[in-house]
């Protein structure tokens, strides 16, 4: 019989395979790790190529060249022109669609991914994801900061180049509206906060945790959504990513790198998507926002079911799927 669990992040039912039946490793892609070129001459984001997307906001560079670099969506489908307007008329109700919409490139070179890129470099990453998100803030025309990373195609992307996009959107969604308006009956029924709380009872219980770093903590949730999805909590309070200090940047690229490499060679190279949930600058010190980051691996489908019934069908128990990627043996070099 499956077990439905409820997750109190998303506030979204689950059903959970109780079955032995299912492998976690029936999940792995068998795609191909085929060798990709250090530089591709038709790439966009290859160093070498910059003058395709000159369009420049922010670089890291020491004195071999640049290593992150920060640059203007030429297909945004937001402007940056403009003045943020709202009107209704009766039920219908519009804004201007301007923003911001920026592409972090993590690295100079073509074959590199996640899972092995180095810490240093993961760092300058993280470094830049801090110093952008305080940017676009400052434009009042911005409400919110989605920060992700498609990885594959059936991610959404095309590109093989690894990247991360940044866009600063005018309205506050729905959904991340709902989730803050949870956290915050959360403090009010119980003092503390619910992130917090949840990552006690995961230390505690340790089944579903992948990844102990002094900073953070990565595991599979109670409740995960999909089969091996991943979060990624900094065990210090705190309610925005412009708020991470230098030694928790450090550890979280430490922590990300472990993680990303576990779901890499565990499951053979997946297409996944990744977001980083965080408040604004000015909620660092909320009592009870705390950001964190999302992993989803592509590998399973929506049926017509999660779609009718907008509750979410997990054929492994998150327990498998940890004790699953917290065998996987890591090659040297990839360390």
């Amino acid at each position: 019989m499956p077990e439905l669990r409820l997750n109190l992040i998303t506030r979204e039912w689950v059903m959970v395979e109780k079955s032995t039946a299912v492998d976690p490793a029936d999940f792995l892609e068998k795609n191909i790790l085929r060798k990709l070129p250090e530089y591709l001459g038709t790439c966009h984001f290859c160093l070498g190529n910059e003058k395709i997307i000159p369009d420049e906001v922010y670089r890291i560079q020491d004195e071999s060249g640049w290593k992150v670099r920060v640059v203007r969506n030429k297909f945004s489908k937001l402007s940056e022109e403009g003045h943020q307007v709202r009107w209704s008329d009766k039920l219908q109700r519009s804004a201007n669609g301007v923003g911001v919409h920026e592409i972090i490139i993590e690295t100079p070179f073509h074959n590199f991914t996640t899972a092995n890129l180095q810490a240093a470099q993961l760092k300058a990453v993280i470094e830049t994801y801090k110093k952008r998100l305080i940017e676009i803030y400052n434009d009042p025309r911005v409400d919110y900061v989605v920060i992700f990373k498609n990885s594959g195609t059936r991610s959404g992307t095309s590109f093989e180049h690894s990247l991360t996009q940044m866009v600063g959107i005018p309205v506050m969604p729905l959904q991340i509206r709902d989730r803050i308006e949870a956290y915050m009956r959360f403090f009010d029924d119980t003092g503390e906060c619910l992130m917090c709380k949840m990552l006690g009872e995961e230390l505690q219980n340790g089944s579903r945790v992948l990844v102990d770093s002094e900073h953070f903590v990565s595991f599979v949730p109670y409740a995960a959504l999909s089969p091996f999805h991943v979060w990624i909590f900094p065990k210090r309070h705190s309610g925005s990513i412009a708020d991470i200090r230098n030694e928790e940047m450090w550890d979280f690229a430490s922590n990300l790198k472990a993680t990303m490499s576990r779901l890499y060679h565990g499951l053979e190279n997946p297409d996944f998507n990744y977001a980083i949930r965080s408040g604004r600058p000015d909620n660092a010190n909320s009592k009870f926002i705390h950001w964190y980051l999302s992993i989803v691996p592509r590998i399973g489908y929506t049926s017509g079911f999660e779609i009718a019934s907008g509750m979410y069908i997990n054929p492994v128990q998150p327990e498998a799927s940890a004790q699953y990627l917290r065998d996987v043996k890591i090659p040297e070099e990839h360390t």
